[in-house]
């Protein structure tokens, strides 16, 4: 008997995993914060005896090299990945057994060379007594889709595009149709080249749907590099932290900062982050902060806009949701906050002084802002209210429609571009509200008027707006 266990990343987008037999396990792709994969053995009562990486991560700092120190774990590591550290290089074909001490479950890992998300990428293949069962698929084969082959190096995207069709067609061809699918990218991820659907798959059923799998491999690729999207900034930052072998984190709680302190930082130019809700945000904050929901995907938009080693300073409303957040962003190498201070505006801010606030909306009331007796010309008539409509979310995004008459400036690029807004009130929406109201947030610490639109861009057509095409 074989277990495997799921460990959900969802501010990442992405999944670890701990599989293994009745007294060792092996840890696939593990996080930075090791204790959920210890915590997930000890329930398991087994030993981790293999600490297994499918390649060299762009998207996270791993935490494979503390895992495997703490457990005395052998490291495995794809050989043409280049790592400065002690580890077990493995290559195509190597097989290493699960649970040795258990001859009898016939459980073993099979390396697959499979490259194209990197050049080094390494499947590795679930074998119960022969017979494949499951297939960690790290970022090479995911649900309907494959991961991205533009994050290694610009000249070698086209070359691992054809090699991550190369690599689809190897596991279709080898491996049963009822042999599970576990990819480790694509609920999410922005390693991810597409929209993943789903959350669990077989290799029968990617056989059926994945366009790596249905198209030829000339199409495949023409697609695939035609939807590449902005790659994140602190990518850069991940595969070298990788590489050189990350330091332990440090969980302990930051040094608490008052108001004065708080004041003092962000007059130092430095960044003051609220956690929590975009409404209670919206409703009062310190002026100057900006608002990265503790619920939302925190460590990868964090990671993504602030400027690389910028002291960070967390507000939250408990201990609880400022330990949350400091699990979140030492994933992402964004290891010890500056500081912290829990509580609510109103402790926040120095005596006199007073929260910030700005409105929040729906697609309905920018409707009844506008003369809907005529759309041709909403831009013009908005403009003339006074008004600015923002749209932030990603080029892919805004390629299948936008309000006609908005100002598209992706969210990670507002903070530079801000004076390409045109003046007047801001009205600025995503795709959910989320990051509209970072969004919100950075252009109320310049200093703009605004309006964070709170709801899903569905409703934007359904309110009234004239919604186009962006290729009509």
């Amino acid at each position: 008997m074989f277990f495997i266990d799921t460990l959900d990343l969802t501010g990442l987008g992405n999944r670890s995993y701990l599989v293994g037999g009745g007294r060792t396990a092996v840890a696939v792709d593990p996080p930075r914060d090791v204790e959920r994969v210890l915590t997930a053995a000890a329930r398991r009562g087994v030993r981790i005896s293999h600490v297994a990486e499918t390649h060299l991560h762009n998207d996270h700092v791993t935490g494979g090299p503390e895992l495997a120190r703490i457990t005395g774990a052998a490291y495995l590591i794809p050989a043409d990945a280049r790592i400065s550290f002690a580890h077990t290089p493995v290559r195509d074909g190597d097989r290493m057994s699960v649970d040795p001490a258990d001859v009898a479950a016939g459980l073993t890992l099979r390396a697959v060379a499979t490259p194209g998300h990197t050049p080094h990428h390494t499947a590795y293949v679930l074998e119960d007594a022969g017979t494949a069962v499951a297939v960690f698929t790290g970022g090479s084969l995911l649900i309907g889709t494959v991961g991205r082959p533009d994050l290694v190096e610009p000249r070698l995207t086209e070359g691992l595009a054809r090699a991550q069709h190369a690599s689809a067609h190897r596991l279709a061809t080898e491996l049963p149709d009822g042999t599970a699918v576990l990819p480790t990218h694509g609920f999410g991820s922005f390693c991810s080249a597409g929209q993943a659907g789903g959350t669990a798959t077989t290799i029968g059923r990617e056989r059926a749907d994945n366009a790596a799998l249905t198209r030829d491999v000339d199409t495949f690729v023409a697609g695939l590099l035609a939807g590449l999207d902005d790659i994140p900034a602190y990518y850069t930052h991940m595969g070298p932290a990788n590489a050189a072998g990350p330091a332990p984190v440090d969980l302990t709680p930051p040094a608490a900062a008052d108001a004065e302190e708080i004041a003092a930082r962000l007059a130092a130019g430095e960044w003051v982050v609220d956690l929590r809700s975009r409404v209670a945000f919206a409703a009062g904050h310190v002026p100057g902060s900006y608002n990265f929901e503790a619920e939302g995907q925190l460590a990868a938009y964090l990671a993504w806009l602030i400027p690389w080693g910028k002291p960070v300073t967390l507000l939250a409303e408990s201990a609880e949701q400022l330990a949350a957040a400091q699990r979140e962003l030492v994933r992402v190498g964004i290891d010890r906050p500056a500081a912290a201070a829990t509580g609510e505006p109103s402790g926040w801010v120095r005596e006199g002084e007073a929260p910030g606030s700005f409105p929040r909306a729906v697609f309905a009331d920018l409707a009844d802002l506008a003369d809907l007796t005529d759309l041709a010309d909403l831009a013009g008539r908005l403009g003339r209210a006074g008004v600015v409509v923002l749209d932030v979310r990603r080029g892919s995004e805004r390629a299948m429609g936008f309000v006609e008459g908005s100002v598209h400036i992706p969210l990670h690029t507002v903070r530079r571009r801000l004076g390409e807004i045109p003046p007047g009130e801001v009205w600025v929406h995503c795709a959910g509200g989320m990051r509209a109201a970072i969004a919100a947030s950075l252009l109320d610490a310049a200093g703009r008027t605004v309006v964070a639109v709170d709801d899903a861009y569905a409703n934007a057509g359904k309110a009234g707006l004239r919604v186009r095409d962006a290729r009509g």
